[in-house]
C-alpha cells in the first residue's frame, strides 16, 4: 500500500483510521485503541497524518512529528463539509484526510509543550475565576433573600461582609446559622483568592523570561494575562498571513448582511477563540481613557471613531486593532511604536 496520507478521527479509547493513495482512493481502514497508534502509524512509513485540533491532538501531533511525519490539524468546521452521509467514525476519519489535501485549507500549528503548560494554567485560572463569581452572586442573593442589599463591586461587598463580621449579636435578619454560613463561604473566597494570585504571580514570572511576552506587554491594553494567552495560543503568529486574518480567527470582526444590495454590518461574530476575544476585549475597556488622552496616531483614531460611534462599538474596534497590533509585533520581532503612522491603517 502506497499510502500518501492518513486521517486520525480520535476518540477517548478507540480512534479510527483511513489511508489514501495518491489518487485519493481509500486504501486503508482500520479502528485502534488510542495508545496502539504511534506504534501503528510508525509502521506505515513516511506519510502526512492528518486528525482534527481536539483533545489529545496537540499530544499526539507531537509524537508523529518527533517520528518524522508532517502533521496536519485542522478546526472540525472545517472538515465537517467533507464528511458523506451516514455519519460513523470511519467516514469521518475519511473526511479528515480528503480535507488535509485541499489547498486552501487553514491548519492549526502543533503546539509545543510549553505552550499546552501555559493554556493549561490560563484555564485552571479561568474555573477559579467562575468559581468566585458564583460564590460572590451566591452571597449577594443570601444577604438579599434577609434584607441586606449591598452596593455593586466586590469590594463594596467584602466591606459589608467584615462589618457584618466585626459586630456581635444578629444583625437584621441574619440568624446565628446563616452568620456560621457566610463566615463559611468568606473562607472559601478567599482560598480561591489566594489561588487565583499565585497563578496570577506566576504569569508574572512567565512574562518577564518570555522575550515575545515582552514585546506584547508593550501594546496598551495587554497586561500578562493577556500577554502569555497570546504567545500559548498563537506562537510567533506564523500562522496568520496578516493581523486582520488573526483577528477574524479571535471572532473580532462583524458580521455582514446585505440589505438592499448594500453590505450592513452586524454584531462581532462568536467564531474563534473566546477566552482570548474576552481578555482582548477587556484590555481595550481599559485602554481606551488613556489612549483618547494621548497625542498618538492610536489616540486620534479612537477619538474620532467616539465620535460617531457607541462607546462599546468602539472598543470591539480597539480590540480588533489590538489583535493586529500584536500580530505584528509577534511576526516582525519589534516592540509596540506608539507613533507608528501604520498602526491606524
Amino acid at each position: 500500500m502506497d499510502i500518501v496520507i492518513v486521517g486520525i478521527d480520535l476518540g477517548k479509547n478507540s480512534c479510527s483510521l483511513a489511508g489514501l493513495d495518491a489518487a485519493g482512493r481509500v486504501v486503508l481502514r482500520r479502528r485502534l485503541r488510542r495508545d496502539s497508534l504511534e506504534k501503528f502509524v510508525s509502521g506505515l512509513g513516511r506519510c502526512i497524518v492528518a486528525m482534527e485540533a481536539c483533545c489529545g491532538a496537540h499530544h499526539l501531533g507531537r509524537i508523529f512529528e518527533a517520528l518524522g511525519y508532517e502533521v496536519r490539524l485542522m478546526s472540525s468546521e472545517y472538515v465537517r463539509p467533507y464528511v458523506k452521509s451516514q455519519k460513523n467514525d470511519d467516514l469521518d476519519a475519511e473526511a479528515i484526510a480528503e480535507a488535509a489535501t485541499r489547498p486552501t485549507m487553514r491548519f492549526v500549528p502543533v503546539k509545543n509543550q510549553d505552550q499546552s503548560d501555559i493554556q493549561a494554567l490560563h484555564r485552571a485560572r479561568e474555573r477559579l475565576v467562575s468559581e468566585r463569581t458564583a460564590l460572590i452572586n451566591h452571597l449577594r442573593a443570601l444577604l438579599l433573600e434577609r434584607g441586606v442589599v449591598v452596593a455593586q463591586g466586590r469590594r463594596k461587598l467584602e466591606a459589608a461582609l467584615e462589618t457584618f463580621a466585626d459586630e456581635e449579636g444578629d444583625v437584621g435578619s441574619l440568624s446565628p446559622r446563616i452568620r456560621i454560613l457566610i463566615e463559611d463561604m468568606r473562607a472559601e473566597w478567599r482560598s480561591l483568592d489566594q489561588r487565583i494570585a499565585k497563578l496570577d504571580a506566576e504569569f508574572v514570572q512567565m512574562a518577564r523570561d518570555d522575550e515575545a511576552a515582552q514585546r506584547l506587554i508593550s501594546i496598551p491594553g495587554i497586561g500578562t494575562i493577556n500577554a502569555t494567552a497570546l504567545v500559548a495560543a498563537v506562537g510567533n503568529a506564523k500562522a496568520f498571513e496578516r493581523g486582520r486574518d488573526m483577528a477574524a480567527w479571535l471572532g473580532l470582526v462583524p458580521r455582514q448582511m446585505t440589505t438592499g444590495g448594500k453590505p450592513r454590518l452586524l454584531g462581532i461574530s462568536k467564531r474563534g477563540n473566546r477566552y482570548l476575544r474576552k481578555n482582548l476585549i477587556h484590555g481595550a475597556r481599559a485602554a481606551l481613557p488613556y489612549l483618547v488622552e494621548r497625542e498618538t496616531p492610536l489616540g486620534r483614531w479612537a477619538r474620532g471613531l467616539l465620535e460617531r460611534a457607541h462607546k462599546n462599538v468602539v472598543i470591539v474596534a480597539l480590540a480588533n486593532k489590538l489583535a493586529r497590533i500584536a500580530w505584528a509585533v509577534l511576526a516582525h520581532g519589534r516592540k509596540y511604536d506608539p507613533q507608528f503612522e501604520g498602526m491606524t491603517a
